[in-house]
């Protein structure tokens, strides 16, 4: 029988090492860009509304990575530091922040798109099959954020 308690049979734990293994594999990638794998992901969901043509707010941004704004305001003060971002409050309501690519962060997507690419090239995996675990892992998401007694969303 197996213990349920066994380390090596616990779901959370291999999501986990797999985080911590594949942002380690980020790093070396990200060093370049000088960011850090959160700042990454934040320029990413600016990147892709800047494109869109859409404005960000600071909570849909926060909604989008599923990061409080206890997380993600001292990210944004950094990114604002090195020139990448703007934060800008609303004149309408000083609550809402909107945030926007400053030149030289619309110029660093130049380079940042290179680095999937690399990491794709240096995990020697079929990228049908990263796919395919990308969308297991969201199904998985859909359903542990789904609250109880509802249906998840497709």
């Amino acid at each position: 029988m197996n213990d349920l308690l066994a380390l090596d049979n616990q779901i959370c734990f291999s999501l986990y090492a797999a985080n911590r293994a594949i942002t380690a594999r980020y790093r070396p990638l990200l060093a370049g860009l000088e960011l850090t794998y959160p700042q990454y992901l934040v320029m990413l969901v600016l990147w892709e509304r800047a494109q869109a043509g859409q404005a960000t707010r600071v909570s849909d941004l926060g909604a989008r990575l599923r990061l409080d704004s206890g997380t993600l305001t001292p990210l944004l003060k950094r990114l604002a530091m090195r020139g990448l971002v703007r934060r800008e409050r609303s004149v309408e309501d000083e609550r809402v922040v909107t945030l926007s690519l400053t030149r030289q962060g619309e110029e660093l997507r130049e380079l940042a798109e290179r680095v999937p690419h690399k990491l794709l090239c240096g995990l020697n995996i079929a990228p049908e099959r990263l796919l395919a675990l990308r969308n297991e892992l969201n199904a998985l998401l859909s359903v542990i954020e789904t609250p109880a007694g509802k249906e998840p969303s497709a």
